[in-house]
């Protein structure tokens, strides 16, 4: 099962699964446009072609540095599965995106201080068996709050059950896995099978 929380000694080559929630427990979405907004950001910066501000400046990109498989955003935490290929990628990333998201949550809202309760959280996942019982969990988790999964709008569910598609968006090393798209779904609807897994991952993430 998962290693422990990484905070500095991340892996090249390796996949993670990365969460954060707002300070406090916070909702740190409030309406469809954050929501809507975030995915924005993460476009912004893994799309594979470098986006520009208003003045044509260039914005960073990490398309060349780590890999978007899956994501489900709560409206008080996150969840991303990334494949990381140069060992500092996801730290530059999880800056960027996090820092550009407090800026306008907090201009939107007329807040100061931090969005986030604390530096993300990271899981290596170096086990096939983690790797696809946490995919699950992240695709479950609108459950939680009483959401049907598969229809659910802010999760990444779409583009590893039907044919959508983004270039910011990788999930074929997860897909893969499964043989097909519908086994995958298949897979999902199998989850009350697997309880004990998947509360073995809640439980570590609420630590």
């Amino acid at each position: 099962m998962p290693s422990r929380f990484l905070e500095k000694n991340y892996t090249e080559e390796s996949f993670y699964h990365v969460f954060n929630r707002g300070v406090e427990k916070r909702d740190i979405f409030i309406d469809g446009q954050d929501y809507r907004y975030f995915l924005g950001l993460l476009e912004r910066y893994l799309q594979n072609e470098p986006a520009t501000d208003k003045t044509g400046r260039s914005l960073p990109n990490y398309s060349k540095e780590i890999e978007l498989l899956a994501y489900c955003l709560m409206p008080n935490h996150i969840h991303l599965l990334v494949y990381q290929i140069d060992k500092d990628a996801m730290q530059k990333f999880m800056r960027s995106l996090c820092t550009s998201y407090s800026m306008y949550f907090n201009k939107k809202y007329k807040r100061v201080g931090k969005l986030f309760q604390d530096r993300y959280k990271a899981v290596l996942v170096d086990e096939e068996g983690y790797f696809t019982h946490i995919s699950r969990y992240i695709h479950l988790n609108p459950l939680d709050v009483g959401k049907d999964y598969k229809t659910y709008p802010y999760s990444s569910l779409k583009y590893w059950i039907g044919d959508e598609k983004a270039d910011w968006l990788k999930p074929e090393k997860g897909v893969a896995l499964f043989g097909a798209r519908g086994e995958y779904g298949n897979f999902l609807e199998d989850y009350e099978e697997h309880k004990a897994e998947l509360d073995e991952i809640k439980g570590l993430l609420k630590e």
